[in-house]
C-alpha cells in the first residue's frame, strides 16, 4: 500500500509540472504577441503581425501537447486509485502510457479543449483579421 501511494504522489508532480508548463506556455504566447505588436506600433510594419502568428501557432501546439499528457497521467493515476490488485494489474511504479492514446488524449482533441482553443484562437483570428485591416 505504501508503495501504491508514493507512485500516486509520483503521478501527482509530474501532473502538476504539466500544468505549470502548460501555463507558463501561455504567459509566453501572450509575452511575445504584445512585444511583436509593440514592435508593430514602433516601426507602422504590418509584418510584426503576421510573424506574431508563427510563436502562436507553435505554443498552441506546444500547450496542447502539455494538456495531453497531463490528461494521460490523470488517467494512469485514476486507474491505480481502482486496481485491486497493485503490482499485478498494474506493475508498481509503472509509468506506460501505451493504452491512452485515442479518444479524449488525443492531440487534436487537447487543441479544442475548452482550456485551450479560446486564447489561441481567439489570438490567431484577432492577429489575422488587424493584420489585414491595418495592411
Amino acid at each position: 500500500m505504501k508503495s501504491k501511494i508514493e507512485h500516486l504522489k509520483m503521478i501527482q508532480s509530474i501532473v502538476t509540472r504539466m500544468n505549470t508548463n502548460s501555463f507558463q506556455i501561455k504567459g509566453w504566447t501572450i509575452t511575445l504577441v504584445s512585444a511583436l505588436l509593440a514592435l508593430y506600433a514602433n516601426s507602422g510594419k504590418v509584418t510584426y503581425i503576421f510573424i506574431a502568428l508563427i510563436p502562436v501557432l507553435i505554443f498552441w501546439f506546444l500547450d496542447s501537447y502539455y494538456l495531453q499528457q497531463e490528461r494521460k497521467f490523470r488517467a494512469l493515476y485514476n486507474d491505480i486509485v481502482n486496481v485491486a490488485n497493485y503490482g499485478t494489474d498494474i506493475k508498481e511504479f509503472e509509468m506506460s502510457l501505451d493504452k491512452y492514446k485515442t479518444g479524449e488524449y488525443c492531440i487534436m482533441r487537447s487543441m479544442i479543449s475548452i482550456t485551450i482553443l479560446p486564447l489561441y484562437l481567439l489570438l490567431v483570428l484577432g492577429l489575422i483579421v488587424g493584420g489585414f485591416i491595418l495592411k
